[in-house]
C-alpha cells in the first residue's frame, strides 16, 4: 500500500510548534502504546532540540501489558523520561506532574532564586494525530478543556490550558511526517488510526491487519471470530473467513469482506480483540 498523507495543516502545525518551542519549559509526546516506535515522528527531535522531553506512551490500556514494560524500559535505558498512561481511566496524572518537576528541577531552583516563586510551568504537547492529546489534557485538567474526538486532525489550531498545580499546557494539531520511509510504519499508523479511514482502501487495510494479527496475536485472533485456523493464503482469505463466521453476506451469497475488514479494524483499535503491540522491542516487527 501507499500510504502517504501529509496535507497543508502539517506544514503549519510544524511551523507551529518551532515558533511556539521558545514558549515553553518542557515538551510533552505523546506515543501510541501500541506501537511506540512508528508514534515517534522524528520531525519532533529535529524540531523540539535540546528543549527538555517526556514522553507518554497513551493508550497504554489497549496495548500489551508486558509490551508496555519493555518499551518503558527501553526509552529509559536510552536516558528518555517516559510514563505509561490510559487518558480514559489513568490515575497517574500526579506522576506527570511530578515527573514534569523532577525533570525541570534546575529551572525551578534558578527562579526561585530569582523570586520567581509562583512563575507556571509551561508544557507543550506534541504527537502525530489520534494519539490522545486532548484526551489527556482533559484527564490532566479534571474537566473538558481541550477539544477531543477519536477521529484523527480534530484539533485544528494551538490552544493554552490552564491547570491546577502550577501548570499551562500549549495543545497543537496532530502532525504527521511527509513521508513514509518503512511501509510497515504506514500501516502500523495507519491500524491505529493515526491516518484518515477515508485516504484508505479499507479492505486492503484490514487484510493487512488480519495478517498482522496472525503474526503478533494468533490465538487473540482466532478466539474473536472463532476460527479454526489460521492457515489461509492471505488476509483477505482471512477477512473472508470471518465474514463467514460473523454472517457477513451480500447478494447471491457473496462474503461482505469490506464490513468484515471495518469490524476487524474497529475492534483492535477498541481492543475488542485483546490488548495488542504491534512492535516489539526485540525487533520482531511486523
Amino acid at each position: 500500500m501507499n500510504i502517504q498523507w501529509f496535507p497543508g495543516h502539517m506544514a503549519k502545525t510544524r511551523r507551529l510548534i518551532g515558533e511556539n518551542l521558545k514558549l515553553v519549559d518542557l515538551v510533552v509526546e505523546l506515543l501510541d502504546a501500541r506501537a511506540p516506535l512508528s508514534s515517534r515522528n522524528p520531525d519532533i527531535d529535529a524540531i523540539c532540540g535540546q528543549k527538555p522531553r517526556l514522553l507518554i506512551l497513551n493508550k497504554s490500556d489497549l496495548a500489551d501489558p508486558t509490551e508496555n514494560e519493555k518499551w518503558l524500559a527501553y526509552f529509559r535505558t536510552r536516558g528518555l523520561s517516559a510514563i505509561l498512561f490510559d487518558s480514559v481511566h489513568s490515575k497517574s496524572t500526579k506522576q506527570v506532574t511530578d515527573t514534569v518537576r523532577g525533570l525541570l528541577t534546575e529551572q525551578l531552583k534558578r527562579q526561585e532564586e530569582r523570586g520567581m516563586k509562583n512563575r507556571a510551568l509551561k508544557l507543550m504537547i506534541v504527537g502525530i494525530p489520534n494519539v490522545g492529546k486532548s484526551s489527556f489534557i482533559n484527564r490532566l485538567a479534571g474537566r473538558s478543556a481541550a477539544i477531543s474526538g477519536d477521529r484523527p486532525g480534530v484539533t485544528k489550531g494551538k490552544q493554552w490550558i490552564k491547570l491546577s498545580g502550577g501548570l499551562e499546557l500549549l495543545d497543537t494539531p496532530g502532525v504527521l511526517w511527509p513521508k513514509f520511509e518503512d511501509e510497515a510504519v504506514g500501516l502500523r499508523l495507519a491500524f491505529s488510526g493515526a491516518i484518515k479511514d477515508e485516504i484508505m482502501d479499507t479492505e486492503t487495510l484490514g487484510a493487512k491487519l488480519v495478517e498482522a494479527l496472525c503474526e503478533r496475536a494468533p490465538e487473540a485472533l482466532m478466539a474473536r471470530y472463532k476460527l479454526e485456523s489460521l492457515d489461509f493464503e492471505n488476509g483477505f482469505y482471512g477477512l473472508e473467513a470471518i465474514a463467514k463466521k460473523r454472517g457477513f453476506i451480500v447478494s447471491k451469497g457473496e462474503y461482505d469482506i469490506l464490513r468484515a475488514a471495518q469490524i476487524v479494524l474497529d475492534e483492535f483499535r477498541s481492543a475488542k480483540i485483546g490488548r495488542i503491540t504491534l512492535e516489539s522491542v526485540e525487533g520482531e516487527d511486523i
